[in-house]
């Protein structure tokens, strides 16, 4: 089986990496890739992912039988759509059930009208409006811009010149939601679909702030963890009996069924678990920790939710545990350097992966940072003590300029073990 990956982040290189141990694999091309990527298959960096027809005529050069689709924008501007047209399978939603992610508003209507339990939330398009409410309002309140963000269009904070300035800036080319604040922890439940059933995966944890403590600014994420320690078989239960199936059985109602993945963002609360947003593709980085504790091949998984027999897929889930911890460039989520020299990496062994986040090659063969986030580097064992100590060795060798990591992702979370 041919496969393209669409995308170039440590997503995608997981992705690709995770098909890449299929013996079911004849061709693996990713589109534009990194240079992580080009090690395992090949890029093709002159594809633009976000255009429809390159992706295209990149399936028919390449003969490619199954398109992957890794980040949200691709999905949000129909790329699966055009490929269904032409006949090409692929692994995401249409158009308009990208809805779900790409307008907060939609997500947010759709989970009222389904009985999805979630933030009470006001949508605002004017700052006359939103200034009035915030001016009214009081304690921690929650902002969110409505449209794509590359996770980094969420404020929460009681300032209210702090809301107003984040609200202003949003609404000057889309409109808001401003949430009630939740009070729990954050997990991430991951569905695979083949449009009728679904499978769930192991639940994850990331970690957004750039701070230890989870402190400071929002980014695309620092470092996440799978599974997540304490969520008990009942909690998972009363999440999917309360989140997953009335969200299913609106998608269905809706007419948004589709082929891939649904990532539901979870708050636990103390009046039970309600939804804080739906993803329509693999979260970044929690899909770093959970792909190499699927042991099912991965080309058999895929065909199963093509071929819509999701169901019968007997699906092997690993019992180790996962950390992953991301090295971001100095200066990040602030303004930062691209194209720092590369000095060292460390090697793939059973316990420790590296995948390259934004990474280029230049003229000369010498790797380079060419992003914010730079590198995810996964560890691997029997409990999480063992999986975080596999990490942070392997982040030792994870050497370049001015970079650095969190060196507290997962501890909130951890028990004894």
């Amino acid at each position: 089986m041919k496969i393209l990956v669409l995308g170039s982040g440590a997503r995608e290189h997981s992705i690709a990496w995770k098909f890449s141990k299929s013996n079911r694999i004849t061709g693996l091309f990713i589109a534009p890739g990194n240079a992580g990527t080009a090690e395992i298959g090949e890029n093709l960096s002159h594809v633009n992912p976000e255009n429809p027809k390159e992706v295209i005529s990149a399936c028919r050069e390449h003969n490619i039988d199954y398109v992957f689709v890794g980040p949200e924008v691709p999905l949000a501007l129909g790329v699966v759509d055009y490929l269904k047209k032409e006949g090409i399978p692929a692994f995401g939603p249409h158009k308009k059930a990208a809805r779900l992610e790409s307008s907060k508003t939609f997500s947010k209507k759709f989970m009222n009208k389904h009985g999805v339990p979630t933030a009470f939330a006001k949508e605002f398009d004017s700052f006359r409006s939103f200034k009035k409410y915030i001016e009214n309002s009081s304690g921690k309140l929650v902002i969110k811009k409505s449209g794509l963000a590359a996770g980094k269009g969420v404020l929460e904070s009681d300032d209210k010149e702090v809301l107003l300035d984040f609200g202003k800036s949003i609404l000057k080319n889309d409109s808001l939601l401003v949430e009630e604040f939740l009070e729990g922890y954050e997990i991430s439940i991951f569905a695979l679909t083949d449009g009728e059933s679904y499978i769930l995966l192991p639940p994850c944890a990331d970690f957004k702030k750039a701070g230890e403590g989870d402190s400071g600014l929002n980014t695309g994420g620092m470092g996440s963890i799978c599974p997540v320690p304490g969520v008990s078989k009942e909690l998972l239960a009363d999440i999917e009996e309360q989140a997953i199936v009335p969200t299913f059985r609106g998608l269905k109602k809706d007419g948004l069924s589709y082929k891939g993945l649904l990532y539901i963002g979870i708050m636990v609360t103390k009046d039970g678990p309600k939804v804080l947003e739906y993803n329509v593709r693999f979260g970044d980085p929690e899909t770093e920790a959970l792909l190499p504790l699927i042991n099912s091949d991965f080309v058999s998984l895929n065909e199963a939710i093509i071929d819509g027999t999701l169901a019968e897929f007997p699906i092997e889930i690993s019992n180790q545990s996962a950390i992953c911890v991301v090295a971001a460039a100095e200066g990040y989520p602030g303004d930062y350097k691209k194209l720092i020299k590369v000095d060292n990496l460390p090697e793939e062994t059973k316990s420790s992966i590296c995948f390259h986040a934004s990474t280029v090659m230049d003229s000369e063969g010498v790797l380079r940072t060419n992003g914010g986030r730079c590198f995810t580097v996964v560890g691997l064992g029997d409990n999480f003590s063992k999986a975080s100590d596999a990490v942070y060795s392997a982040m030792k060798s994870v050497e370049f300029e001015g970079g650095w990591y969190r060196k507290d992702i997962g501890k909130k979370f951890f028990i004894e073990e």
